[in-house]
């Protein structure tokens, strides 16, 4: 691993560096490259597809403890896996801000990248990108996040029908 990473580690609580290291390890070994910044609020450690230069992934420090932000370009081919989340995720994701774009484009900022829909417990969500999926690190939510990201690669590296 990378000296950045290593100093990224640090700062993560001790209980959780065996699983952020492993996550680590997934996605750099399936096609990411890691990229770690350090800003005001800490760390920010992000995982880019070196195929399609799209972020995956982003490790991003809060108040309330290191939460991975999960860009799942696939969703619709997987939804039905959100089901399976523990309720404290869904009550989160439930709860993210609704993507200005997809209800009126002119909304937000013309740059800025459309949110996704998708159904979650029989509801259709139309939510931001940025605050949809950003599950908190625990005990109970860490097998789903792994889970969340081995699906999100498997449907991006699937041939598509032709």
């Amino acid at each position: 691993m990378d000296e950045k990473f290593d100093m990224f580690l640090e700062t993560v609580n001790e209980c959780f560096r065996s699983f952020v290291g492993g996550i680590n390890e997934y996605l750099t070994g399936n096609g990411c490259k890691c990229d770690v910044k350090l800003q005001k609020s800490g760390y920010v450690v992000s995982y880019v597809l070196n195929d399609s230069k799209r972020t995956l992934a982003t490790f991003v420090s809060r108040k309330t403890g290191m939460k991975l932000r999960i860009y799942p370009e696939h969703i619709g081919e997987y939804q039905s896996f959100l089901n399976t989340l523990p309720e404290k995720v869904k009550k989160e994701i439930k709860k993210a801000s609704v993507c200005k774009r997809l209800i009126n484009p002119d909304d937000c900022n013309p740059k800025c990248v459309m949110g996704y829909t998708f159904v979650l417990d029989g509801e259709q969500y139309p939510k931001c990108r940025y605050m949809a999926f950003q599950p908190t690190l625990s005990e109970e939510n860490n097998p789903y996040i792994k889970q969340f990201l081995e699906k999100e690669l498997q449907a991006g590296t699937e041939p598509a029908d032709l």
